[in-house]
């Protein structure tokens, strides 16, 4: 695979000048899909500036610690998606990407007290022996545990750790942010599931959707703050 595509073919949920010049960063195939997830490259040098050259930003990811989730990275390619925490110490610097309102992929601001969770969907589970239960997270993480817990719902876990800290079942009243469709980044609170639907609130509005577009991120609130506008 290239390490490149052309800045007017890439997805349109990057915010990107598409003018600027011919090419742009590919990610490596990751966790998350290529519309669904951005170069971290990317982000280092056009979002937040820290460096105004593909040189430059493999630098800062050599020299200086550049952690996802806790983890540090220094490959320029590395996909980052759906609510990644993306820390940057020496600058006491805290990020998480998200989707805006329009479903484009922006990253934002948050605290050191929200940079130390991350809430994951479960999007499938696997039986181990000795009856363990592995769950698979929408982020490509694994974590066995024992919980009580169904494909769909979400978990909030410590960073980096993954302990898992609580459970959030897809549950009516439960808060829910759209992660497809035409309602992609914004959020709701769960009725029902119909089918192969689910059913959610939008200031008193009732609205369809699929049932994978629904992601819990909290019981009556959310469990961190979900922002429109990239910071």
């Amino acid at each position: 695979m290239k390490n490149h595509l052309k800045r007017l073919s890439s997805p349109k949920t990057w915010m990107i000048n598409r003018k600027k010049s011919k090419y742009v960063i590919r990610p490596k195939a990751g966790a998350h899909a290529l519309s669904e997830g951005i170069a971290l490259g990317l982000i280092i040098r056009d979002e937040l500036k820290l460096a105004s050259t593909l040189a430059e930003t493999r630098k800062v990811l050599n020299n200086n610690e550049i952690l996802v989730d806790g983890k540090r990275r220094k490959e320029y390619r590395f996909i980052v998606g759906l609510f990644d925490v993306i820390t940057i110490p020496h600058l006491y610097q805290l990020y998480r990407v998200m989707f805006d309102q329009k479903g484009r992929i922006i990253v934002v601001t948050i605290s050191p007290e929200e940079s130390k969770i991350k809430v994951c969907k479960i999007v499938g589970k696997t039986v181990l022996a000795n009856n363990k239960v592995q769950f698979n997270l929408h982020d490509g993480k694994n974590i066995i545990a024992d919980i009580k817990a169904k494909v769909g719902d979400s978990i909030v876990v410590s960073l980096p750790s993954l302990e898992i800290i609580e459970v959030l079942p897809l549950a009516p009243k439960a808060v829910v942010f759209l992660t497809k469709g035409k309602h992609k980044g914004g959020i709701g609170i769960f009725k029902e599931i119909k089918g192969d639907e689910g059913v959610y609130l939008k200031e008193g509005e009732e609205i369809k959707t699929a049932k994978e577009y629904l992601f819990v991120i909290g019981k009556d609130k959310p469990v961190m703050e979900i922002k429109s506008r990239a910071s």
